[in-house]
């Protein structure tokens, strides 16, 4: 089994005054080259944007764009004419592909919004752009691992297409609990909340580990916890 731990207060951090943006990997001015990918998860940040403020127009190509809401909601808008508000409880995805445009914005006027945006290389370049999103029901990742994402050659029911082989899940896990994580890849556990003991090592908020060259891993929650997986090819 091989462990690379990424402790929340070692992640880059860029405070834009209408962000607040915390990157587990290289990204735009926090370029570490000890961090760059955990295998095809290119990007993970913890994006904090304040009322009223959010991403201009901009241009993505041949990634797959993957967001999920913590707090608050927000507004997305791109060239494929899709116009949506993703708020908690729901996933997005985006596959870049030949290229899109987007913007994001906090349309509240009070409440910030925190939300993961994940970056997955793809196993194909210049696929054609798709959107969507879905709204998942919490009481089914209650101790057991709802999927969110899969690949779209092997998508498991009621997940979102993604164009890799990768799959992203969630789980809410009662304090006391333990539960096995079989991998298909290698696997990143980020904990949104809570603390956990995964293969042994202590995870508290927004802790992470990157486990590879193992079948399986025993995930113990001390506390209640939202620990997101993200299963992802390592090249």
């Amino acid at each position: 089994m091989k462990k690379i731990i990424h402790k929340a207060n070692t992640r880059g951090f860029a405070n834009h005054g209408w962000l607040k943006s915390y990157h587990t990997f290289s990204f735009a001015s926090y370029q570490n080259p000890e961090r760059m990918n955990f295998g095809m998860l290119r990007v993970l940040n913890d994006d904090v944007v304040q009322p009223k403020m959010g991403f201009g127009t901009h241009p993505h190509k041949n990634m797959e764009i993957i967001s999920i809401p913590i707090t608050g909601a927000l507004s997305h808008k791109d060239s494929m004419n899709n116009k949506r508000a993703i708020e908690v409880g729901e996933v997005q995805v985006m596959s870049a592909g030949t290229g899109v445009t987007h913007s994001e914005f906090n349309d509240s006027k009070t409440a910030e919004s925190n939300f993961l945006q994940l970056w997955i290389i793809p196993e194909k370049q210049e696929v054609t752009p798709y959107y969507d999103q879905k709204l998942f029901n919490k009481a089914d990742r209650k101790n057991k691992f709802q999927t969110l994402v899969s690949p779209r050659d092997k998508q498991v029911e009621g997940s979102l297409p993604i164009n890799q082989q990768a799959y992203i899940a969630m789980i809410d896990l009662e304090a006391g609990s333990e539960k096995e994580y079989q991998l298909k890849n290698g696997a990143y556990f980020f904990l949104i909340d809570g603390e956990v003991k995964v293969a042994d090592e202590i995870l508290e908020h927004r802790d992470a580990i990157g486990i590879s060259e193992t079948v399986a891993v025993t995930i113990q929650a001390t506390k209640n916890s939202k620990l997101l997986v993200i299963d992802v090819p390592m090249h």
